[in-house]
């Protein structure tokens, strides 16, 4: 599967704690997509979520689904000091 990162924008603040994790799981799964990590800005109204999907598509299905914003839908390689060990896990989700 590809990685992909996507950035959300919300009209309020985003509570994490409050988000129904099991249900967007269910729909990720449905599609195909999967949501491996999340960063929260400071003022809680943006988020940047790292993905495995087949294509951006799924990706933008789910989101719809949910009723979330997709803003942007970015296809990204990994590089650095973990990037080995990310693209292995990913590999073995996948």
């Amino acid at each position: 599967m590809a990685l992909f990162v996507i950035e959300r924008e919300f009209p309020g603040e985003l509570d994490p704690d409050a988000l129904d994790v099991d249900g967007i799981t269910s729909v990720n799964d449905d599609v195909g997509v999967r949501w491996v990590l999340s960063f929260l800005s400071d003022d809680k109204r943006n988020t940047y979520c790292f993905y495995e999907a087949p294509n951006p598509e799924a990706i933008r299905e789910a989101a719809a689904r949910l009723g979330i914003p997709a803003d942007k839908v970015v296809p990204v390689e990994g590089f650095g000091p973990m990037a080995e060990q990310v693209a292995e896990a990913a590999a073995q989700n996948g």
